[in-house]
C-alpha cells in the first residue's frame, strides 16, 4: 500500500498529473474502481507540503491546488454527461442488462424514482458513495429527464467531490505533516464520506 502511495507521489511531481487525475475521473463513472480519489488527495498533499516549503522551486513541482479542483470538477461532469448520453440513445439494451442483476435493478428503480421527484440532492449525494455516480447518470439517461435539471447538479456534485478531496489531502498534510499519514487519513475520511452517502441513499428513497 505505501508503496504504491509512493508511486502516486511521484506521479503528483509532473505537469502531467491535471491529465491523469482528468482521466481517471472521467471514466470512473464507467469503472468505479479506478482511484481516482487516491489521485486527487495524493495531488492535494503535495501540493500542501510544496507550500510548506515556501520557496517558488519547490512549488513548481507540485500540482496547484485551484487547478486540481477544476480539473476534477470539470471531468467528472463530463464523465456524467457522455454517461448520460449513452444511456439515453441505449436506453432499452441498458435496461436489459441491469435486469440480469437484482441489486443493480432494485438500485435503479429506487433512484429512478428520487430523480422523477426532481431529486437533485440526490445527485449531489451519489458523488460521493461507491458506484453511485454511475447509477444516477445512467439512470438520469434511461429515464429520459432533460439534461437542464440533471447537469446542474452533476456540476454542483463534482465540484462538491473535488473541493472536499482536495481539501482532505491538503489540510490534512497541513495538519498531520507526514504525507503518506495525512494521505492515508484522507483517504479513510473520503471512504467514511462515501460510507455515509451510500447509507443515507439506501434509506432516503425508502423513507420518502
Amino acid at each position: 500500500m505505501l508503496e504504491s502511495l509512493g508511486q502516486v507521489g511521484a506521479l503528483t511531481a509532473s505537469p502531467w498529473i491535471y491529465a491523469v487525475v482528468a482521466v481517471s475521473v472521467l471514466l470512473d463513472v464507467f469503472l468505479p474502481i479506478l482511484p481516482s480519489g487516491v489521485l486527487v488527495i495524493a495531488a492535494a498533499t503535495a501540493a500542501a507540503a510544496g507550500s510548506a516549503a515556501g520557496s517558488g522551486a519547490a512549488r513548481g513541482d507540485v500540482p496547484d491546488v485551484l487547478f486540481l479542483i477544476l480539473s476534477a470538477a470539470t471531468a467528472s461532469v463530463v464523465g456524467d454527461l457522455v454517461a448520460y448520453r449513452l444511456a439515453w440513445r441505449g436506453g432499452p439494451r441498458l435496461d436489459r442488462a441491469l435486469a440480469r442483476s437484482r441489486r443493480l435493478r432494485s438500485a435503479q428503480e429506487r433512484l429512478g424514482a428520487a430523480l422523477a421527484r426532481g431529486g437533485g440532492a440526490l445527485v449531489v449525494l451519489a458523488r460521493f458513495a461507491p458506484a453511485g455516480r454511475s447509477v444516477v447518470s445512467f439512470t438520469a439517461g434511461v429515464l429520459h429527464r432533460r439534461a437542464r435539471d440533471f447537469l446542474p447538479w452533476s456540476a454542483l456534485a463534482g465540484l462538491s467531490w473535488a473541493a472536499y478531496s482536495t481539501a482532505l489531502g491538503y489540510f490534512g498534510a497541513h495538519w498531520l505533516g507526514t504525507r503518506w499519514l495525512a494521505t492515508l487519513v484522507s483517504l479513510a475520511a473520503l471512504f467514511a464520506a462515501g460510507a455515509g452517502a451510500g447509507y443515507w441513499m439506501r434509506r432516503r428513497p425508502a423513507e420518502a
